[in-house]
């Protein structure tokens, strides 16, 4: 495990030495002066700036068209969900209503169909009584 170590270690120490040496090699044989180096360092600093505010202004604009998408398609949802809502609402209605009118024409159906029973039963029972008169009177 230590000869691991000290392999990472070596790596690491050449690795630094390589960057240190291949800097100083480019800052040497570089053809420009300080002074135009610096300005190039900050026109390329510039550069990357403006694209930078470009970029962000872009997803900004693009975050923006999301959210107003985001917005409308929740419109448009709630939208559909209310007007489904009335529909299921007279449609419950209508059913009740339905209900309502079956009920009300089984219910005279039926008191029809209990008078006109009754009457018949009055009508025997009293033609049962009259026979039975007859009966006792001869």
């Amino acid at each position: 495990m230590s000869q691991d170590n000290n392999l990472a270690k070596g790596f690491l120490i050449g690795f630094l030495a390589g960057g240190a040496v291949g800097a100083v090699v480019a800052l040497l044989t570089a053809p420009k002066s300080g002074k135009e180096l610096r300005a190039d360092i900050k026109m390329k600093s510039e550069e990357y700036l403006d694209e930078a505010e470009k970029y962000l202004t872009e997803a900004k604009d693009k975050a923006r068209e999301l959210i107003n998408e985001g917005k409308k398609k929740s419109e448009r949802i709630i939208h559909d969900a209310k007007s489904k809502s009335e529909d299921i609402l007279k449609d419950a209605e209508k059913v009740i209503k339905d209900a309502k009118v079956k009920t009300t024409d089984a219910f005279y159906s039926g008191k029809e169909k209990i008078e006109s029973e009754a009457d018949r039963i009055k009508s025997s029972v009293k033609a049962g009584l009259d026979a039975y008169k007859e009966a006792k009177n001869s």
